[in-house]
C-alpha cells in the first residue's frame, strides 16, 4: 500500500449555502479517509448556536446524522476536532443558525499496489482468528 495525503481545503456551510458533500469517483478502488481538523466561526458570524452535523449511511445503508460542533461567537467559535476521520461519501450541513462555518481537514488515500497484499490481509485474519477470545466480566 501507499498512501496520499492532500490537504482538504474544506468547506464553508451558511444560510444560503447550508450543505457540502465531499465524494469521491466511484471508479476509484483506493481507499478514502476525510479528516476534519476544524470546525470555526468566521468573518460575519452572528451570535447564535451554529449546528454542524455529519450526515452518512449506516451498515443498513439508512441515512444517519450526527451532530459534530456547535459553536456560538460569545462562547465557542471554534472546535478541534482532532482529525475526526470519516468514509466518504460524507455531507457536512449546517443543522441551525446562519454561519458562516469553515471546515478543514485532510483527505488521505491508501492506495492498493499489488495483490500480493490482499494475501497479507488473509493472513493477518487468520492470525486473529488464532487469539484468544475475550471473555465475559465476572460480576
Amino acid at each position: 500500500r501507499s498512501f496520499s495525503d492532500l490537504l482538504f481545503p474544506g468547506c464553508q456551510l451558511t444560510a444560503s449555502t447550508k450543505s457540502y458533500t465531499f465524494q469521491v469517483d466511484k471508479e476509484d478502488d483506493s481507499d478514502h479517509i476525510l479528516a476534519l481538523s476544524v470546525v470555526c466561526l468566521t468573518d460575519g458570524a452572528k451570535d447564535e448556536c451554529n449546528v454542524v452535523e455529519v450526515v452518512g449511511r449506516n451498515h443498513e445503508n439508512q441515512e444517519i446524522a450526527v451532530p459534530v460542533a456547535n459553536l456560538k461567537l460569545s462562547c465557542q467559535p471554534l472546535l478541534s476536532l482532532d482529525n475526526f476521520k470519516l468514509q466518504p461519501p460524507v455531507t457536512f450541513r449546517l443543522a441551525a443558525g446562519s454561519g458562516p462555518v469553515h471546515l478543514t481537514g485532510w483527505h488521505q488515500i491508501v492506495h492498493r499496489e499489488d495483490a500480493s497484499f490482499e494475501e497479507d490481509d488473509d493472513l493477518s485474519e487468520e492470525e486473529e482468528k488464532e487469539l484468544a477470545p475475550i471473555m465475559p466480566a465476572r460480576k
